[in-house]
């Protein structure tokens, strides 16, 4: 041991953490890297990233698997309850971090180490998701932020690595690329702005299929359990509808929302298969829940949702609503039809035993099987009787 600072850094081999090794390597203390893979990774990118990691003077390097951890713990209850914050972003990023800083956290704790660093910049969430979570779990660790507390802008860490001599494809790193198994975020200069669009070379999956195709998923109580009759467990089901639908370059978007530091915030993103599965298991939800339970679960959704973005995982609330969802994922089994096609999918149909649209009980806008029309009449009258009154009270007004 040198008596330096035992430092572990959150490290992903992108611009801003490849900045932070370095510098911390430097001047710091002795860093050891850490790799936490939400499923962004594979075992070639994987042995790079230590390569790379080794290269930039890091002591050591651990790599993390927290994909099917990720899945059981956060992605199966954002199926559950069709969770797009502002309805349109799937928690791609925001939703994976809770648990690499977890993950980061304990490994921290367990090579007795006496900071933790991570490549946040200073004007975006995952500063506070990081803090946050590490505060909780190893609150006596100092926590190092480089490209925070320098407000430094990615041409300076660029500029900073070309003068220090690492090579890489600097150009593509104008674009911020973050990969998980729930997703892709894509930030760059044209998120910065409020107007502009970002370009087609930005996105990590390209246009390569325009023949259209049906696909159908299965689930069984709300998890995805098979793709076009093929059994799967769920992190393989959504991999592999990722890797059927990204060729159809389904799924990019631009979100703006409200962020945790309080200001306005861009984020590009391209979540084929996140989008397809919420939109197919909230039509199978649709046919086989009951009215209530549709609609309570929304205003729950919407809590739980915000509260993950937020960083607020180890909330103790979250696992009430957790098993709130569970409840009601009870007879969510069916299969549903999807429709592919470039740039866009839709929803052609379900089949379900708990379907409710059965036709024994009625054909919507044809006929019905369960009371008369002399029951209607009867109900009607009832049912708007409170209006009634008022505009007998207040007919003059």
């Amino acid at each position: 041991m040198t008596g330096k600072k035992k430092i572990v850094l959150a490290f992903s081999g992108g611009l801003d953490t490849t900045y932070c090794a370095i510098y911390l390597s430097k001047d710091h203390g002795e860093v050891h890297t850490v790799t936490v893979n939400t499923g962004g990774f594979d075992e070639k990118e994987l042995e790079e990233i230590e390569k790379r990691s080794k290269s930039l003077g890091a002591v050591s390097h651990k790599t993390i698997d927290a994909t099917h951890d990720f899945y059981h713990k956060a992605i199966k209850y954002l199926i559950a309850g069709n969770v797009l914050k502002n309805n349109t972003y799937p928690l791609s990023v925001s939703a994976e971090r809770v648990f690499q800083a977890t993950a980061i956290a304990k490994y921290a704790n367990e090579v007795g180490a006496d900071a933790i660093a991570h490549g946040s910049t200073g004007a975006g969430n995952d500063q506070v998701r990081f803090d946050m979570i590490f505060n909780i779990l190893c609150p006596e660790k100092e926590i190092i932020t480089p490209i925070r507390d320098m407000k430094l802008s990615r041409e300076e860490e660029i500029q900073f690595l070309i003068d220090n001599g690492v090579s890489g494809n600097w150009e593509k790193a104008l674009y911020s690329i973050n990969q998980g198994l729930w997703g892709t975020s894509v930030g760059g200069k044209e998120t910065l702005t409020s107007d502009k669009y970002l370009p087609e070379e930005a996105f990590p999956s390209q246009l390569q299929e325009k023949k259209e195709e049906t696909i159908e998923i299965e689930f069984i109580k709300g998890e995805p359990a098979a793709l076009n009759k093929s059994k799967l467990d769920p992190v393989t089901c959504i991999l592999r509808l990722g890797d059927i639908s990204s060729s159809y370059a389904i799924g990019r978007d631009i979100h703006i929302g409200d962020t945790i530091i309080g200001i306005k915030g861009r984020v590009g993103f391209e979540a084929s298969a996140p989008l397809i599965l919420i939109k197919a298991h909230h039509a199978l939800e649709k046919h086989v829940l009951a009215k209530n339970q549709l609609f309570l679960k929304d205003q729950v959704a919407l809590t739980y949702g915000n509260l993950l973005h937020e960083g607020h995982y180890l909330d103790p609330v979250m696992r009430d609503i957790e098993a709130f969802f569970e409840s009601t994922q009870q007879h969510v089994t069916g299969k549903v039809k999807v429709r592919l096609a470039p740039y866009r999918f839709y929803i052609e149909g379900i089949e379900s035993p708990n379907d409710l649209m059965q036709s024994k009980f009625g054909k919507y806008g044809e006929m019905n099987s369960s009371w008369s029309g002399e029951d209607v009449k009867g109900f009607a009258k009832i049912f708007g009787n409170q209006n009634m009154i008022y505009h007998k009270v207040h007919q003059d007004g």
